[in-house]
């Protein structure tokens, strides 16, 4: 028997590789999927087996690109409704791989068809369990992203998830090892562990939902705290239900090279995104105007997920390479409507003399000198909500990352303020600085290093609210 972890950082993403005898199973593999195929041949293994724990919202599965390839069937928990060919197992039903099975166990809560797949070794012992997003490592998936109807509450699938969790998931022996589909960073939970796997045993003892004495107590733990989803979870989901067009047809689309002039000549005619992928430190130097920022150095497909239209067509602009990275990243969050990249980069625009933008960067000891001597200085703060209430600037304004795909957002800005933008260390606040002169805001500087080196400066004023510590 074999098992490897395939995690994607960037989306907090694990996928699953099971080896017993020649036969292999996949359990919630990534749009790309050369990774599964490849490590089979490596392996002289067949993929016998794709298994999906529920419809993920965070990232489009590479189920059915993968089954076309291999002839897999796409297994999925019960009461599953897809546009699309899947087998639909029972409870409790058994897929024996090689020398060891696999049962798989209904346990909704976070979605309806949501489902544990337990693997049981060659002496049919059980070994490990993949939770999908029913339990994380110190968490439980969030139980709002599968309302049907007014019917189902937030409430009433927390309590469906308390049961799944009773009566299917704690009764198991403590040694088994828990897999789940995220880790640290991921949206589809409120506080996941940074660890990536672990057992049940600790989870008893150390997930404040397994925890909890009573199913009451489980609905308040998960559901308090609770914030908006991100704005591509429903369009993933969808997707992930509906189907899609393959990626290799995608790639077609998007990496179609384009010149200055035709890059120019869409600027002018169509409703399109300039999406410069390079890394934040290069692109503040110089950009296309108008362009937005987010580098393939951070969680590039979530932010471009959360932030950009999914109705319209994208032109990338990248560092030389990189091109099909962009690509494919973009597309493991539901992004199909690509025009090309432009040819030669941002090297090429310079090159040939049309205009560019930048932004200016200052460190944390320049705003220090600032504050006292401007009385049109505001600070941005563009994190999170709970971040900001843990410790910002005194007088900043928080406006999330996040809200800015809201022009509204920025509706209490005037135009003789200076703005001083920053995140936690410096990407987001490049992305948002971005955004801001896409609207037409210029008056503006990035605080390299973000909070992490604000509140190392003796001379900023900070504060704390005091809701960050109830």
């Amino acid at each position: 028997m074999y098992i490897e972890q395939l995690y994607t950082g960037c989306l907090s993403e694990a996928a699953y590789y099971i080896e017993s005898d020649g036969e292999a199973a996949i359990v919630d593999p990534l749009r790309d999927i050369d990774q599964y195929i490849a490590l089979a041949k490596e392996r002289n293994t067949i993929i016998k087996y794709i298994f999906e724990t529920h419809f993920h919202a965070d990232f489009v599965s590479g189920h059915i690109d993968l089954a076309k390839i291999t002839g897999a069937p796409i297994i999925y928990g019960p009461g599953t409704e897809t546009s699309f060919d899947v087998y639909i197992a029972k409870d409790n039903e058994t897929f024996q791989l090689g020398k060891v099975s696999i049962q798989v166990l209904h346990t909704p809560g976070h979605t309806l068809e949501s489902s544990c797949y337990l693997l049981k070794d060659e002496d049919q012992k059980d070994y490990a369990i993949f939770t999908g997003d029913t339990l994380f490592i110190g968490d439980v998936g969030r139980p709002d992203l599968a309302q049907k109807g007014e019917s189902l509450t937030v409430n009433d699938l927390a309590g469906i998830m308390y049961d799944s969790l009773q009566n299917k998931i704690i009764l198991l022996a403590d040694e088994v090892i828990v897999y789940p589909a995220h880790g640290a960073g991921s949206s589809c939970g409120k506080n996941i562990g940074p660890q990536t796997s672990s057992t049940i045993g600790n989870e008893k003892e150390s997930n404040y939902a397994l925890k909890v004495k009573s199913k009451e107590e489980f609905i308040n733990a998960v559901t308090n705290g609770l914030t908006e989803p991100p704005q591509y979870f429903s369009v993933n989901a969808l997707i992930n239900k509906q189907g899609y067009e393959s990626l290799e047809k995608l790639l077609e689309k998007g990496l179609h090279p384009l010149s200055v002039k035709q890059v120019n000549d869409l600027m002018n005619s169509d409703d399109i995104i300039l999406l410069d992928t390079r890394n934040s430190s290069i692109f503040i130097e110089g950009f296309i105007p108008h362009s937005i920022s987010i580098g393939l150095d951070g969680r590039f497909a979530e932010w471009a997920g959360s932030l950009l239209s999914f109705d319209k067509p994208i032109l990338i602009i990248a560092e030389s390479g990189t091109e099909k990275e962009s690509i494919v990243r973009l597309t493991r969050v539901g992004f199909s409507k690509f025009t090309g990249y432009l040819e030669g980069g941002f090297e090429s625009w310079k090159k040939a003399g049309e205009p560019i933008d930048l932004i200016i960067n200052i460190e944390a000891d320049e705003l220090a000198m600032d504050i006292p001597h401007d009385d049109r200085l505001v600070v941005i703060d563009v994190r999170r909500e709970t971040e900001f209430a843990d410790g910002h600037v005194e007088n900043a304004i928080n406006i999330p990352l996040n809200t800015l795909i809201d022009p509204a957002s920025m509706a209490n800005i005037e135009e003789d303020q200076n703005l001083y933008i920053h995140c936690g260390s410096g990407y987001r606040s490049v992305i948002a600085a971005s955004i801001f002169k896409q609207q037409g805001i210029h008056n503006l500087y990035n605080v390299t290093g973000g909070w992490n080196k604000i509140k190392l400066e003796d001379k900023i004023k900070t504060e704390k609210e005091a809701s960050a510590l109830n």
